[in-house]
């Protein structure tokens, strides 16, 4: 973003439109890229007289100083002296007050007292004394990433996201809607997602979705940290295939319209930024909390839209059973409007045929009416509860696995010549009670495993009396199995154990 004071916008028709630079700018553009690599080594001081007379040479002093804007962001300025400034300061004065500084003569006089006593000349003590102030660094570094193209490429997506600034809402339209979506919960802005008309479809890139951010001047009060994040948004728009954004500014009192496209920004190939993985941190630290689980769930980020009415809604996760086809929606709502809250619960009462889990912060006092639209409500206050959480999903877990083993026959052949009944169960979805009740006409069952008849002859040809334990393990290890007790056993051996360290085979 620029500064609000090097925003360029014109009026006309009582629109917002910002004065992007073009191609004939480049040359502007290549003059103050010129002049910051020209002034390495020198002052700012110097290099802020010469971006001056750049301003004075051009038709419009803001576009200069946006395009040095952006360049000293990237620029290094340091200060260069062989004695601390503060120092300095300090003991030249104590010098100054002893000397009683009138006079020229009595001013070099204090500075050789004074350098004497800091073990440097009087001319390296002057030079340090104030080259701490702005106007005194040097500039160490010029920025080497831009050329001029690049340079107007930033400069008009830095010009459109100060304009965006002030908006109270956008609309955008994008090939890509989830990356949309994914960015605008990323920075914690309040949006909906609403399915278009059918003559309003294919307008661009045939997307049916229309994303609508709210904008920081809809909050009580407007918040610079929320303005910038929402001005940020912009980057990711910009960076997909096809767009088009329709914004409403509020422009000192008076409502205007602002509309921007593929053509007018896009985004330069250098320092994307870097956004956050999610909307706050209760939803980071759930996430990280959930996945140390290790449940029969899988847990999944922004998962696909949701039909709500003539809106779509993407919730925070959804969880997917591991066992079959099936999958539960999680929203968390944090702290917001209660203006949104109540358009939140109006779009997850249109909600139908999902299953919805929402986890509410109970400051916002809205669980009864979530329970009243059929979903349900977790109450939490500073963190989510995975206690609480996992007794909803084990409501789902009791009903699937009772579904599961009434679907199941009441004979299985499963297709490994060694399969434990433990990852029979964990592969139908239901408990290894159940697998315990069916029949295995191709398997015996030895111990908690299933082994074709065949693999167990051939364990057999391979196990001879007085082999030890160790070896009789690493014949079973090249089958598959890992119960030698069992299978020794069913065969009709046992082991001779002999201490501590092992024992040998015998037969029974």
């Amino acid at each position: 973003m620029l500064t609000k004071e090097l925003l360029r916008v014109s009026r006309a028709g009582g629109g917002y439109h910002p004065q992007f630079a073009g191609d004939d700018d480049r040359q502007v553009a290549a003059r103050v890229l010129g002049c910051y690599q020209g002034h390495v080594g020198e002052q700012r001081s110097d290099l802020t007289a010469a971006l001056t007379d750049i301003e004075r040479e051009s038709d419009d002093f803001k576009l200069v100083r946006g395009f040095a804007k952006l360049l000293e962001r990237d620029a290094i300025f340091e200060t260069r002296a062989t004695v601390d400034p503060q120092r300095a300061r300090e003991v030249t004065f104590e010098a100054a007050e002893t000397v009683g500084v009138v006079a020229e003569d009595e001013r070099a006089r204090a500075l050789r007292e004074a350098a004497d006593r800091l073990g440097a000349t009087p001319e390296t003590l002057d030079s340090a004394l104030y080259a701490d102030l702005e106007r005194r660094q040097i500039l160490a570094d010029a920025p080497e990433r831009w050329d001029p193209a690049t340079l107007v490429e930033q400069y008009n997506l830095s010009l459109a996201q100060t304009a965006l600034f002030d908006a109270t809402e956008v609309r955008v339209r994008s090939a890509d809607p989830k990356a949309v979506v994914s960015a605008v919960k990323r920075l914690r802005l309040m949006y909906e997602v609403r399915r278009l008309p059918a003559e309003e479809r294919g307008r661009v890139a045939d997307t049916d979705r229309e994303v609508v951010v709210t904008g920081p001047d809809a909050l009580f009060s407007k918040s610079r940290r929320y303005g910038t994040r929402f001005a940020r948004l912009l980057r990711t728009v910009a960076g997909t295939a096809a767009w088009e954004l329709t914004a409403t500014i509020d422009d000192r009192g008076t409502e205007r319209e602002l509309t921007l496209s593929d053509t007018d920004v896009s985004v330069p190939g250098v320092d994307p930024v870097t956004e956050v993985t999610f909307d706050s941190s209760v939803e980071a630290e759930f996430a990280r909390r959930f996945q140390s689980l290790d449940l029969d769930w899988d847990l999944v980020r922004e998962p696909d839209p949701v039909a709500a009415g003539e809106h779509v809604v993407i919730p925070d996760f959804a969880f997917d059973w591991r066992h079959r086809d099936f999958r539960v929606y999680f929203e968390i709502m944090g702290f917001w409007t209660p203006e949104y809250v109540e358009k939140k619960l109006s779009r997850l009462a249109d909600v139908e045929d999902v299953e919805l889990l929402v986890a509410v912060d109970e400051s916002l006092g809205v669980a009864e009416d979530l329970e009243a639209r059929d979903h349900r409500a977790i109450p939490y206050a500073g963190s989510v509860r995975l206690r609480d959480v996992r007794q909803a999903l084990r409501t789902y877990e009791e009903k699937l696995t009772t579904a599961a083993a009434a679907d199941l026959p009441d004979e299985l052949s499963p297709e490994a010549d060694v399969v434990t009944l433990a990852s029979l169960a964990e592969e139908h979805g239901v408990s290894e009670a159940t697998i315990e009740d069916k029949q295995f006409p191709a398997h015996e069952q030895v111990g908690r495993t299933l082994v074709r008849p065949s693999v167990l002859t051939a364990v057999d040809d391979h196990i001879e009396t007085g082999m030890t334990l160790g070896e009789i393990e690493t014949v079973l290890e090249e089958y598959g199995i890992d119960d030698a007790s069992a299978v020794l056993s069913a065969l009709g051996y046992r082991v001779a154990w002999e201490g501590l360290d092992g024992g040998t085979v015998e037969s029974i």
